[in-house]
């Protein structure tokens, strides 16, 4: 099952995917929501991201074949960083070049864990992790991963939630101007989606809804104005973004 949002006038829904169309839902989307009878098209309203998180956490250091080629040792726990919410980016949402800055700025296709209540995995979606890169070591004595990870509109994530999916089945495809320049399987992950959860939920509260960028892997390169990437893993569907 796949689960989206969208903007119809002055009306935000939620609903079932199917097809082109928004099965619209009522209540909660984490805890048993209700169908109304609406059908909308998709083409009639603007995507959303598919649930609004408190809180995105994304994973650095995460795939053994980055890990070797960078010469980078396996960490002992996950590495992560938070993206603060105005870096929230839906579907065919534009992501804007940073003003203050401009040195390179690369796209991060991602798988992204959705949760649910207590602790558990709702699904799963497709994540662009975008990053100032040149930010992160620029101060040798303060690492920037915030403000390089949070510009506005860096953090990509859709265009839906789907459910019942095993994520260790899954590669991550990523498209940039109709080429491809990603194409990884999740099972190279060094902590599995599942230990991901475990392991940072000892750390802070996950509240439903929230987004775990689970990292990337070889093939980031910079993007230019007016460049288009589409993140696309099976079984979920295709986030495209332009930058610029």
């Amino acid at each position: 099952m796949r689960w989206g949002r969208i903007q119809l006038g002055e009306r935000s829904l939620f609903g079932r995917v199917v097809g082109e169309s928004l099965e619209v839902h009522a209540g909660d989307l984490f805890a048993d929501p209700t169908p109304t009878g609406e059908v909308v098209p998709f083409a009639s309203g603007r995507w959303l991201t598919p649930c609004q998180p408190s809180k995105m956490l994304a994973l650095w250091n995460n795939f053994h074949q980055a890990a070797e080629k960078n010469e980078w040792a396996i960490p002992a726990e996950p590495l992560y960083f938070a993206k603060t919410a105005n870096s929230f980016n839906a579907h065919e949402g534009p992501i804007p070049a940073p003003r203050a800055y401009d040195g390179r700025v690369v796209y991060e296709g991602e798988l992204g864990i959705v949760m649910g209540h207590a602790g558990s995995i709702f699904g799963y979606t497709c994540v662009n992790d975008v990053t100032a890169l040149e930010l992160i070591a620029r101060d040798p004595s303060f690492p920037q991963w915030t403000r390089a990870k949070s510009f506005d509109g860096f953090g990509a994530f859709g265009p839906v939630i789907a459910t019942d999916l095993d994520p260790l089945t899954l590669r991550v495809r990523t498209v940039v101007n109709g080429r491809e320049r990603q194409n990884y399987p999740v099972t190279d992950m060094i902590f599995k989606p599942a230990e991901l959860v475990s392991l940072i939920g000892r750390d802070l509260t996950l509240l439903p809804g929230d987004v775990i960028a689970c990292g990337t892997s070889l093939g980031v390169l910079p993007m230019r104005a007016g460049t288009r990437v589409e993140v696309a893993i099976e079984g979920i569907g295709v986030l495209g973004n332009v930058y610029g």
